[in-house]
């Protein structure tokens, strides 16, 4: 392709909006262009780039035996408000009427079109298992898009769907389609870690997410230092936390605390560490509807509540949000001295939970429900019908799980990460709901088992520059790069260096090598400029050097050049051939 017949406008200027590197140089570099909030065009360099990223996606789910479709951008409304989520998806689901009235959505993701396309046509489990993907167009509307491509509202995704009679079998699919995308990332050049991860809206349960290492990224990721352990803080766990000091010794009793409100002050105050004391979290769960209901939280005082693993516990809650002293009040319950005695009875909650740490533990100190008074002496033991589940949030230090398991002292540590792949273990969520099931061994009715795997496909355009680049510009791998090499002619107007080039340009072709011919009459340095701005792989430059018996081969990685002699024309090729490869 020459430079000068193909569709490609840089620009000097950075768009006013972008924060990240990868929207400032796409946009720079021609590839997109913002035609409304969170909504672009693909240009011909990104589209190439698109293409590629989707050949490769396709290449290795098809690889792995899952078949390609392609579902309707347009959904109707009534799918998804059988599966319960049309409410509860919030304002992010595009609504719209046609000109009958009729309601539909914009799909941001197909679970309930795979569903009923799949409850149509498999019933039995001899059919089974099935994987149908697509890569198509989603829609997502974005209260505050931002980051270029990294959070549109309108976005290119694939997205996958398996079904299953057993569980099983859906287990072997979902570490099938961990090494899948292990490999698609892998293949496009990625620092990567998959990692477990809070299934969020979508449901389910074994969740994994694709993070793409870069300090740009709006995840924290929890990664061991010893072991290949790694988790968002919404599903991160770490080893039993074990104590620096030893349990304070007492008999259990009442014991008058004066405006003691704070872990901080109740530690102060009986000169213990606060790994003895319990810190109460209330929060109040909202449901679809805007019921309520009061919801508890019981952790260690030296440890942090996660918000998202809390949520998960109120089933059905949409939301956690903080209640004021006045709704605790009239309860009964007083800020800093909440506790569990008689905190059902006080509060006719549901919903009262205790850490997963905190099974059996003893020498406690807690709120006594009553204002200025604790209780010491607290055995967790003597209670029944505790309700405990991983509720804290684990800190940089702590001790990977994985590794004590094996006598090793694995520390956790904090990473950045862009969300580039999601996979999950769906189980029966959206098949019961719709009533979508297949006849079992014994002729019986049973809802499928269902797994979910997604990448975000025009997202990982801007990834891979989020961790390739440089202050030039963009740093393109070898099977992403629009194009493999750019041939550069120093002087137009010298024919010596025109028809050289031509030749390489024309052999290049002729062996099917990418090659884009910078064929414009601009300056060497505006030439220069633009390849490193764009980031093709390499550049040929071929200027004065050529009366000197060599051209000079140009590395965009490190911008090293590299003296090419040109006295054997074949020689020169196979050697251009042998860098690019």
């Amino acid at each position: 392709m020459r430079f000068s017949k193909f569709f490609i406008h840089t620009l000097k200027e950075a768009p006013k909006d972008a924060t990240l590197k990868s929207h400032e140089y796409l946009v720079r570099g021609g590839f997109i262009e913002q035609i409304g909030s969170g909504i672009y065009n693909f240009l011909p360099l990104g589209k190439r780039v698109l293409d590629k990223i989707k050949t490769i996606i396709k290449n290795n789910m098809d690889k792995a035996g899952a078949n390609e479709v392609s579902l309707g951008f347009v959904t109707p409304a009534s799918l998804w408000q059988n599966s319960g989520r049309y409410e509860r998806y919030g304002k992010e689901l595009l609504r719209f009427k046609d000109r009958k009235e009729n309601d539909f959505v914009l799909g941001p993701t197909h679970e309930e079109v795979i569903t009923e396309l799949v409850k149509s046509k498999i019933k039995s489990y001899k059919q089974l298992p099935i994987h149908l993907y697509q890569i198509n167009l989603k829609f997502r509307d974005e209260i505050r898009p931002r980051f270029g491509l990294m959070r549109g509202r309108e976005f290119l995704m694939k997205d996958g769907y398996s079904f299953h009679s057993s569980q099983e079998d859906l287990k072997r699919e979902f570490d099938l389609m961990e090494q899948t995308y292990s490999n698609i990332f892998s293949e496009l050049g990625l620092d990567f870690r998959a990692v477990w991860a809070d299934s969020g809206a979508i449901g389910g349960s074994g969740s994994k997410e694709f993070m793409v290492l870069a300090n740009s990224g709006e995840d924290t990721i929890c990664v061991c230092d010893k072991c290949s352990y790694a988790a968002n803080l919404e599903a991160a766990k770490r080893a039993v936390k074990l104590p620096n000091a030893e349990a304070p010794q007492a008999d259990f009793a009442k014991f008058k605390t004066p405006n003691i409100t704070s872990i901080e002050l109740l530690s102060e105050f009986f000169k213990i560490d606060s790994y003895w004391t319990l810190k109460a979290v209330a929060k109040k769960a909202i449901f679809d509807g805007g019921k309520t209901q009061i919801a508890f939280f019981f952790i260690r005082g030296c440890d942090t509540l996660n918000l998202t693993k809390a949520l998960n516990c109120c089933e059905g809650a949409n939301e956690l949000v903080d209640l004021s002293k006045e709704e605790l009040e009239s309860l009964g319950l007083y800020a800093g001295f909440i506790g569990p005695y008689g905190l059902r009875n006080l509060s006719n909650s549901p919903y009262i939970y205790f850490d997963e740490e905190l099974k059996d533990a003893k020498g406690l100190i807690c709120g006594a429900n009553e204002p200025d008074y604790h209780f010491v002496g607290v055995d967790l033991g003597t209670f029944s019908n505790l309700e405990f589940k991983d509720l804290i949030e684990v800190q940089e230090g702590d001790l990977c799980q994985e590794c004590a398991k094996s006598g090793k002292e694995g520390k956790l540590y904090f990473t950045k990460g862009i969300e580039a792949g999601h996979i999950f273990q769906l189980g029966t969520k959206y098949s019961k709901a719709l009533g979508a099931t297949f006849l079992d061994e014994l002729g019986k009715a049973q809802p499928f088992i269902m797994g979910c795997y997604g990448i975000g496909v025009s997202r990982l355009v801007a990834t891979i520059i989020e961790q390739h680049h440089d202050e030039k510009g963009m740093i393109w791998s070898k099977n992403t790069a629009p194009f493999s090499i750019d041939l550069i002619v120093s002087n137009l107007k010298d024919a010596t260096q025109m028809e050289f080039a031509t030749k390489i340009y024309e052999k290049l072709l002729s062996l099917g090598i990418e090659c884009i011919f910078d064929d414009r009459d601009e300056r060497y340095g505006a030439k220069m400029a633009d390849f490193e701005l764009i980031g093709f792989p390499y550049a040929l430059v071929v200027g004065k050097s050529l009366n000197e018996g060599f051209v000079e081969l140009v590395a965009r990685k490190d911008l090293q050049k590299e003296k090419l002699d040109i006295s054997d024309f074949e020689t020169l090729i196979q050697t251009i051939c042998a860098r690019i490869a």
